[in-house]
């Protein structure tokens, strides 16, 4: 997976280098800035190392397949890129094991794959994995469940307290609410028992 460096005086005149250069978008692109002093009276100059997304995406995808051969499962990957999201879903000959219990595996199979980007540039990717549909599925629940709540309170005009949720978990009740009449959400605690409560708007 190639890093490309580029420096300049300001940050435009780096992101058009790199953009002419590479020919791509700022969506296509992970970029890791950094602000170097060049000493008294000279200014500082902006250096941006950068990787492309479509890098990223055959470099985990290489990085997965090794990782999972060795718990005895054969993968298949389909990717997409939307924004500065990657999504990558997986296919294979054991998805229970793959998901784990509650998604656990799934989520740390997620963890460990930003943190293997996050070593060769110092940036975090915009990465999601997902196990055929089983994402998508759970936020579906997700949705009718915090509508279903969202109800309730609207009802009886008693506070709801959800079940501590990680932060994607929690973005998807809030999105899903936000434009709910009568009701509004808040995270409340301290990670990893951050949870959402449900409240009826005043």
């Amino acid at each position: 997976m190639e890093v490309y460096v580029f420096e300049g005086k300001n940050e435009e005149s780096v992101l058009n280098k790199i953009k002419e250069n590479l020919n791509v978008s700022e969506e296509e692109i992970l970029i890791k800035k950094e602000k170097i002093k060049a000493g008294l009276f000279k200014g500082e100059t902006f250096k941006y190392s950068v990787i492309k997304n479509t890098d990223i995406v055959e470099s985990v995808k290489e990085f997965l397949k090794e990782l999972l051969n060795k718990m005895d499962l054969e993968v298949e990957f389909e990717t997409s890129l939307r924004e500065k999201q990657i999504n990558i879903k997986m296919f294979s000959n054991n998805n229970a094991i793959l998901i784990g219990k509650n998604g656990q595996t799934l989520s740390a199979l997620t963890t460990i794959v930003k943190q293997y980007i996050f070593n060769q540039i110092g940036v975090y990717p915009y990465i999601n994995l997902d196990v055929e549909n089983y994402k998508d599925k759970q936020v579906m629940h997700l949705e009718r469940l915090a509508k279903n709540i969202a109800r309730e309170v609207r009802s009886t005009k008693e506070p709801v307290y959800m079940e501590n949720m990680n932060a994607y978990e929690r973005r998807i009740v809030h999105n899903v609410l936000t434009n709910f009449k009568g009701v509004k959400t808040e995270s409340e605690g301290e990670e990893p028992n951050r949870h959402v409560v449900v409240k009826r708007a005043d």
